[in-house]
């Protein structure tokens, strides 16, 4: 059981290595090819940029389970705890609805797409399954947004969610949240 907990929890990031780790081959094979032999390899451009782009939209999962994406917090550093959390709470609401929204919007590109079967030029592949990682990156960050908050909330520690800026020594406001 620990091994598929720890599957579950880490999904996105291994997902997200291995991309990587195919990008920076298909990438190296390419420049070795072009340097080596003066040609290219046709497909090693493409694989390399799908690569990127399902990284980076399964990366937003893996910064929203750690709830490390990117947000402006310094106008809140002199407020409390419990004040500076509603915030944090009300953005990742509006974060949240739109992914929502955004998920929505693109099933309709994506299904689209596959209705249509337009083909990548070198892979061949329909890119309808590119196109398909935006909305289950959204539905991926959504979910393990909602699971930061619930085991936090569970373990009584959502004021650790605003606390980086009071163990920083910036905070001018302590004040309790649970």
């Amino acid at each position: 059981m620990p091994f598929l907990k720890k599957l579950y929890f880490n999904f996105e990031t291994y997902v997200c290595v291995a991309l990587i780790a195919v990008m920076i081959v298909s990438l190296t094979a390419q420049v070795g090819v072009r340097f080596l032999f003066g040609g290219a390899v046709a497909w090693a451009e493409e694989v390399s940029r799908y690569c990127f782009i399902c990284a980076v939209y399964l990366g937003t999962a893996v910064a929203a389970q750690k709830l490390m994406h990117v947000r402006i917090t310094a106008q809140f550093v002199f407020l409390s705890i419990r004040a500076r959390l509603a915030f944090r709470i009300v953005a990742d609401a509006i974060l949240f609805f739109f992914n929502v929204f955004l998920a929505w919007l693109c099933f309709g590109i994506v299904s689209r797409s596959m209705r249509y079967g337009e083909t990548s030029a070198t892979l061949g592949i329909n890119v309808a399954f590119v196109e398909a990682v935006i909305p289950i990156g959204a539905v991926l960050m959504n979910w393990r947004l909602l699971e930061s908050y619930y085991l936090h909330w569970r373990s009584g520690t959502l004021a650790k969610l605003v606390a980086l800026e009071t163990e920083m020594g910036l905070s001018g406001k302590e004040g309790g949240a649970s």
